[in-house]
């Protein structure tokens, strides 16, 4: 089975980064989506069947925890597994996202294990 996967990141370089990370990890994608910020994200989720969310913190118009409270909030995008791929590492900010309803934290930069 593929798997349709939503990146959100401000950065298109970055955005790429994950694509070609996620596929040479032998994850099996059936379909990649993007956006610059949670706000498009949103767009995006209510339009397209997305099995997984890959999200960054720090974004301009609506982070990724802002991303997260509304995702979980929904009855429908609830159901949707989310992880946070950022920077933002310290212990209190990751139990944030935990708190939130992330279901992992991945820190940059990463490798494809």
């Amino acid at each position: 089975m593929a798997y349709n996967v939503l990146i959100v990141d401000d950065s298109l370089p970055m955005r790429s980064v994950i694509k070609k990370t996620v596929t040479a990890s032998g994850f099996n994608v059936g379909k990649f989506f993007d956006a610059c910020n949670g706000k498009e994200a949103l767009g995006i989720l209510k339009q397209e069947w997305l099995d997984l969310v890959l999200t960054d913190y720090n974004m301009p118009d609506m982070n990724g925890l802002e991303l997260i409270t509304l995702m979980k909030a929904d009855e429908i995008l609830k159901t949707i597994p989310v992880v946070v791929i950022s920077t933002e590492g310290s212990q209190q900010r990751v139990k944030e996202f935990m708190e939130k309803g992330a279901a992992d934290y991945v820190k940059k930069p990463f490798t494809p294990e």
